[in-house]
């Protein structure tokens, strides 16, 4: 599917694209394209895996030309960039739009005049039943982006991933827990109850591809995963790494939800049960709008929504085995890896 084809990752330089590296840098793959901002860490990328598939285009997704440039001849393109981080997108919601809503649109545009034959654009469990500005900007984006597939005169397929948390991926807990425990600190919890999905970045990347295998125009795809409490995560890394430091609870932060939704009621209603999947396929009413305040759906109140209180809840000793199997952490328990 990938020999000879040229893939496009923007945000490239984060979790998620050095995870598809790793999947694919040493396949038959002819090149993989990282556009990104910040040419630190492309220059860190490119040091690190000298290969001659690799290409960097420095850009912002907020800049239609940067875009438009790095998209010629590509053939895919999985579209991660993004702002991400709760709190930075609480104070600059505006900046979280141009990023997530207008890059999301700059990069389909570009994609479909480049004829590109498929876009996967990622996003995240917050966007079902937002109550913060990041959660309403990626949800925003994936409007965008289903509103886009419907109109695409050509070959172009646009399709979505949405998944909760990726352990130990940039900006999560995970880091910030074992930087705690390695200095002693306390470990600060916002409320031990609340819940998590817990995915890796290798099932975030299995996602993406199966999306990209099985997707049709303007299909939503999310995977089913387990979920835990965040005072359980913080125990049993606590017990992984031997650290004996107090626990704080400091409540629960501004735009944070107790528990996080993968699809909504809504969703479920109409999703495709696809093993370790679901496929959300498209709303493609027109502007008939019997169908929104005249017609309704009774189906839609019998069924629930898929969250992290009622999916799989693994316990401490549950947690500390797929802990163990990250990366991230393996490589903090064998002292390869520097917390900072």
């Amino acid at each position: 599917m990938f020999a000879d084809k040229i893939l496009l990752i923007t945000g490239g330089t984060g979790s998620f694209g050095n995870a598809v590296l790793e999947r694919f840098l040493h396949t038959d793959i002819k090149e993989i394209r990282i556009f990104s901002r910040d040419e630190k860490k492309q220059d860190d990328m490119r040091n690190a895996l000298n290969n001659e598939k690799l290409k960097f285009y420095i850009g912002d997704v907020r800049d239609y030309n940067s875009v438009e440039r790095a998209m010629r001849g590509v053939d895919y393109v999985f579209h991660a960039a993004a702002l991400k981080q709760v709190p930075s997108c609480e104070f600059f919601p505006l900046e979280a739009t141009k990023t997530n809503v207008f890059g999301t649109q700059h990069v389909i545009d570009a994609a479909v005049a480049h004829k590109v034959s498929k876009v996967i654009c990622l996003s995240t469990d917050k966007a079902a039943y937002p109550i913060n500005a990041m959660g309403i900007s990626k949800a925003l984006m994936e409007k965008v982006a289903i509103a886009a597939s419907r109109n695409i005169i050509g070959d172009t397929t646009v399709c979505l991933t949405r998944y909760g948390n990726v352990m130990a991926s940039r900006g999560s807990v995970i880091p910030l827990f074992l930087k705690q425990i390695k200095e002693g600190k306390t470990l600060t919890i916002t409320d031990p109850n609340m819940t998590r999905f817990l995915m890796s970045l290798e099932e975030a990347v299995e996602l993406v591809l199966f999306a990209f295998n099985n997707g049709k125009q303007g299909d939503l795809f999310v995977n089913k995963a387990p979920a835990g409490k965040i005072g359980d995560l913080a125990t049993a890394l606590k017990e992984m790494f031997h650290g004996d430091n107090e626990v704080k609870v400091i409540g629960t932060r501004h735009g944070e939800k107790l528990y996080e939704t993968l699809c909504t009621r809504e969703e479920m209603q109409k999703a495709e049960d696809m093993g370790n999947f679901y496929r959300i396929p498209a709303d493609n009413r027109d502007l008939n709008y019997s169908q929104y305040f005249s017609e309704g759906t009774i189906e839609t109140a019998k069924v629930e929504d898929y969250h992290s209180h009622n999916t799989q809840q693994l316990d401490v000793e549950q947690m500390k085995t797929l802990l163990s199997k990250q990366p991230y952490v393996k490589a903090a328990l064998n002292g390869t890896l520097i917390i900072e």
